[in-house]
């Protein structure tokens, strides 16, 4: 998983794999199948222990603009937590890949929608059901900018001004009490 998440599904051998693992090539394709079939393994452990958010968290939450602070700062943790794998692994896992590729892309894409999902079904006590698939659409392109920016070396600090200018954002919105472009909430702060 960490190869992987480290260096992305085509910067990684099964050479590389085999020596990780400490196995035979023989030994991985029988356990896996693939190399395509340890990567998915790889997403799946990845969800399970780095990448999710807990639902929890945000029913707790007092409001939607403290929901989506729940949910970025976790977020932002989590992409920010392990200095050798920064970054989100769906967010950035092949966005770009080769065509012979292309179904893992789809299925990495297929991950991404499944998460906007559970973060509109998280902030769905908060919002009527359009804004909040809206909302959850929004947060989950800022999750993968910060997850992006993580990557690249951006500083926690910083990525926590962008958390604090989409919450202050919403918060700006909730406060006319009529919904407004998150967008234009934060430009006009």
């Amino acid at each position: 998983m960490r190869l992987f998440w480290r260096h992305g599904y085509e910067g990684v051998s099964i050479g590389d794999l085999t020596k990780a693992i400490g196995v035979a090539p023989p030994s991985l394709y029988a356990a896996f199948g693939s190399k395509a079939g340890l990567y998915q393994q790889a997403l799946a452990r990845y969800e399970e222990t780095q990448g999710g958010f807990d639902p929890a968290d945000i029913a707790s939450a007092a409001s939607l603009p403290d929901a989506a602070r729940r949910l970025l700062e976790g977020a932002l943790a989590a992409v920010t937590r392990h200095q050798h794998e920064r970054g989100c692994m769906i967010s950035s896992g092949l966005i770009a890949s080769h065509p012979d590729h292309a179904e893992l892309a789809r299925d990495a894409a297929a991950r991404r929608e499944a998460l906007r999902g559970r973060i509109a079904q998280a902030l769905s006590p908060f919002a009527p059901d359009g804004e909040v698939q809206r909302m959850a659409r929004h947060l989950a392109a800022v999750m993968q900018g910060i997850s992006i920016q993580a990557r690249d070396g951006v500083a926690s600090s910083e990525l926590q001004g962008v958390v604090e200018d989409v919450v202050a954002g919403i918060a700006a919105r909730d406060a006319q009490g009529q919904p407004r472009s998150v967008l234009r909430a934060c430009s006009e702060r």
